[in-house]
């Protein structure tokens, strides 16, 4: 499958919120409420805030000839060296094609500096839990927290970029 990463731009905001959305609803249909779902959707996904993310964080996009179909979110979160890994999410049908090692690997290229990439993730999102484990992310911590009044179990990550061999 050929696909492309790049730095995603002002006019690819609208895909990006498309495969969030279609991505969320399909990783989390039985782990988290449809409606608390749609309100994480509406807020971290709006307008607003994707304009935030693409001033203030690293985000990149895969696209096909089809579009965009995966993107990646990162954020610096201490002395440049910690970065947070906000999201890999890629629309289902292009799932184990290499889009989200690429999506990673163009984050760890690209950030200057960076030594560890934390991400949280959903306990029961085997996707993603497989995924980092896969690329080398271990557990730091496990911890319970309210998302809009739904408890998530949360696993905390992190990849210590010098053990990375490009997995």
């Amino acid at each position: 499958m050929d696909f492309l990463i790049r730095k995603m731009k002002q006019e690819d905001i609208k895909q990006v919120q498309d495969v969030a959305k279609i991505s969320w609803n399909n990783t989390y249909k039985d782990i988290i409420p449809v409606d608390v779902q749609v309100n994480f959707l509406k807020s971290a996904y709006s307008d607003e805030m994707m304009q935030k993310r693409l001033n203030n964080s690293f985000i990149y996009v895969a696209e096909t000839e089809a579009g965009i179909v995966g993107f990646a979110n990162f954020s610096p979160i201490k002395n440049d060296r910690e970065v947070e890994l906000g999201a890999i999410y890629i629309i289902p049908e292009y799932h184990g094609v290499g889009i989200g090692t690429a999506l990673l690997q163009e984050g760890i290229k690209k950030i200057k500096g960076v030594k560890e990439i934390y991400i949280n993730v959903e306990r029961d999102n085997t996707i993603g839990k497989v995924f980092y484990e896969a690329k080398g992310f271990e557990v730091v911590e496990e911890f319970n927290e309210d998302f809009d009044g739904h408890i998530l179990r949360t696993v905390r990550m992190v990849l210590n970029i010098h053990d990375y061999e490009g997995k």
